[in-house]
This record gives structure tokens, sequence and C-alpha cells, in this order.
């Protein structure tokens, strides 16, 4: 017997499903017992429906496992699902009408009103949203989503930033990896000896949703954060690792000093808490004049920490850094894990059904 909430997961066989199912393994507050996926792979075993992309060996403890269709039931009390967009929407809402718990990182529930939209280091307080979720899911289920793969290295960055200067415009340049577009994502030909100056709806994703990440909770809604924020993304040729290169303007005056104490002092309620995947410094800031980079820090924290390089005055706005971040890890499944070990935490975990 064992005490771990039951979780599935939706949209199995994907790169984010494969890495949700690589970071599940051994967890101590987890199991995975039900494994969903597109009709192609109903009806067979794991390890036939999927061809295992990660590094390492596919998990035994879900090879044997038969991958079911994507729709209530399944058996266990909490979701996670890595659906594509398109097919998200309905499917999030039916498990969750359901009463099932749903921790998403689809774009579809983002922005709605009611939807938490979080980094537990950074916007914990938003989680007071479910409670409005009732009356759209009496059954007791509801809906967190994670933020798009670059606003959460970005908004992450920001957090200290804003709670102790206050950013008033803030311009990302990213590089984004080629994991983010998932397998077989984009063709060789076009990104080899290139760069792709174009991610379908990627900046309005960064641009609107870290400021819904930074606003303030007031009483049952979300005041988004007052500041302006400009996104231009590219597709780079790198396995795994966002970069952004990030220029911002505060509205209090801060010294070189001040702005990495910030970084560098910036702790929350998962270290609080000591959340099995929190790591122990969610920033890292480092002094060399060629980091970050992806070879090097993109698995820090076991891919959890987001590193700040290159922190330099700006001559156009206050002051200018490089970012980096793990793309499938704090960008996508560790963040959903992360998010549901404070759920639990909290106690918002449990079979309602």
């Amino acid at each position: 017997m064992t005490n771990k909430l039951r979780v599935g997961i939706l949209g199995a066989t994907g790169m984010v499903g494969q890495r949700f199912i690589q970071l599940l393994e051994n967890h101590p507050q987890f199991e995975i017992t039900a494994l969903a996926a597109s009709d192609r792979s109903q009806g067979k075993t794991y390890a036939e429906a999927c061809t295992w992309r990660l590094g390492g060996d596919m998990p035994d403890s879900v090879c044997s496992m038969v991958v079911k269709s994507p729709v209530p039931p399944l058996d266990c009390e909490l979701v996670f699902s890595s659906l594509p967009g398109d097919i998200a929407r309905e499917t999030e809402g039916a498990f969750a009408r359901a009463g099932y718990s749903v921790i998403s990182n689809s774009s579809a529930f983002r922005m709605d009103d009611d939807v938490p939209l979080l980094i537990p280091e950074v916007n914990h307080d938003h989680l007071k949203l479910i409670e409005r979720q009732k009356t759209r899911y009496p059954s007791g289920g509801f809906i967190v989503t994670n933020p798009n793969c670059s606003t959460i290295m970005l908004a992450l960055a920001l957090a200290p930033l804003h709670a102790s200067f206050r950013v008033e415009s803030v311009v990302a340049t990213t590089l984004q990896a080629l994991s983010g577009a998932g397998y077989p994502g984009v063709a060789s030909l076009d990104i080899l000896d290139n760069v792709l100056p174009f991610i379908g709806g990627e900046e309005e994703k960064i641009e609107t949703e870290t400021k819904k990440i930074l606003g303030q909770l007031v009483d049952t809604h979300i005041e988004t954060a007052p500041m302006v924020v400009s996104a231009q993304v590219h597709r780079v040729n790198v396995t795994d690792g966002h970069m952004a290169a990030v220029r911002v303007k505060l509205a209090h005056k801060a010294s070189i000093e001040q702005l990495k104490e910030s970084f560098e002092s910036f702790r929350s309620l998962p270290q609080e808490l000591k959340l099995y995947s929190a790591p122990d410094f969610p920033i890292e800031v480092r002094s060399e004049v060629d980091r970050p980079q992806p070879k090097l820090d993109r698995d820090r924290g076991k891919g959890m920490t987001i590193t700040i390089g290159r922190l330099l005055p700006d001559s156009v706005l206050d002051y200018r850094f490089v970012a980096l971040s793990h793309n499938t890890i704090r960008g996508a499944a560790g963040a959903a894990i992360l998010n549901a070990e404070l759920l639990l935490a909290q106690g918002l975990l449990a079979d309602s059904r």
C-alpha cells in the first residue's frame, strides 16, 4: 500500500509528457497510475506507444501501462496535462467538471480570470482564485496552470526586482531551444545554419502572462501589474535551455549591487516549505563575462534554478541582464509538479470525486 497521490498524465507520449514521467519517477508524494494520449497510442502499452526521447531509459514502472483515452474517468485523483492547446480546453475542462484536480502546462486556461497562472515562488497567493471555480465546477474539480516556458523565466527574474524597486517596463529578446517545439519539432533544414525569428503566439504570451503573474490579488480578482512588457522571440539551434536578453526600467533607483542582492537573496514559500522540487536557490547570479550558457547552466538546481548573468547598466533603460532556464523542466513539467507540491502542502489536493 502507498500513501502517494495517484496521478495521470494527459499527452503522455509527447516530449513534455515524457519529462513528467522522468521527473515523477520515485517522487515521494506522487505515483503515476494512468497514462493518456492520442488515438494512435490508445490500447498499446506505453513501451509500444512511445519512442523515448530523453536521456536514460524509460522507467520500468510505466512500460507496461496501457495508454488510455484522455477522457474521464481515469484511475487517478490528479491529472497533469501536456496536451496541445487546440484540444486542451475541452479536455481539461471535462476533467475539472468530473471532479479532478488539473495541473496544466497548456495555454488554454492561462488567462481565465478564475484560474491561477502560478509560479509558486512569485504568486502563491493567487491560489485563492480556485475558490471562484466552485461555481464553474461544482464537482470540486479545478484547474491551475503554469505559464509559458519563456514567461516563467522572465517573470521569476523580474519578481525580486519588481518587489524591491518596481519594474516600469521590460524588453525581452529570447533565444529558445528546439525542445520547446516538441518532437519532431523544427525541420533540420530550417534550423541548421539558421535562426528563426518567429514562434507563433509566443510574444503575445510573454507580454500578457508576465503582467498577470506579477499582478496583485485584490479581493477575488487579479489586477495586472502596471508595467509595459515587450518581447521578441527566436528559435535557435540548442537542444534545451531558453535564454532571454532583458532590459528593465525601474521606478526606484538602485545600484548593481542592490540588484544582485535582490536576485541572490530571493526565497519564497516553496523554499520555506522545503518542497521536493523546489531549488534551494531559485535564482543564481554568475559573474563571468560569458555566462550563462545553456550547456553549462541549464541543469542548475536540477533544472529548476534560473541563472542570471551579464548584469550591467543599460544606456536606453536602466539595467540589462541575460537569463537562462531549462525550458522543459522549470519551463514545463517541473513547474507543474512544483505547483502540485504546493497545492498538496496547502491541503488543496484530495480525492473529491
